[in-house]
C-alpha cells in the first residue's frame, strides 16, 4: 500500500487529485488503470477552537496529528 498526500483541484465541474511521479514509478500506474483511492479527511483545525485544552500551539498540534497518521 503506497500512501501519499495531496490536495484537491478543481477540474471542469469535478476536482481531481495529482499523484506525484515518484509513486507513478513506484507503484507501476499507468494511464487507463484502474485503482482504489481512500479518503481520509483532515479536520479543519480551527473546528477544534476551545474544545481542547492545550499550551500547545495549533502549529504544533497538526505536526502532531500528521506524525500519528503515518
Amino acid at each position: 500500500m503506497v500512501r501519499i498526500e495531496t490536495i484537491t483541484r478543481k477540474w471542469g465541474n469535478s476536482l481531481g487529485i495529482t499523484i506525484p511521479k515518484n509513486i507513478i514509478e513506484k507503484s507501476h500506474l499507468r494511464e487507463n488503470q484502474k485503482i482504489i483511492v481512500e479518503i481520509n479527511l483532515m479536520p479543519d483545525i480551527r473546528s477544534l477552537r476551545g474544545i481542547l485544552k492545550t499550551k500547545k500551539s495549533a502549529q504544533e498540534f497538526k505536526d502532531e496529528m500528521r506524525k500519528s497518521w503515518e
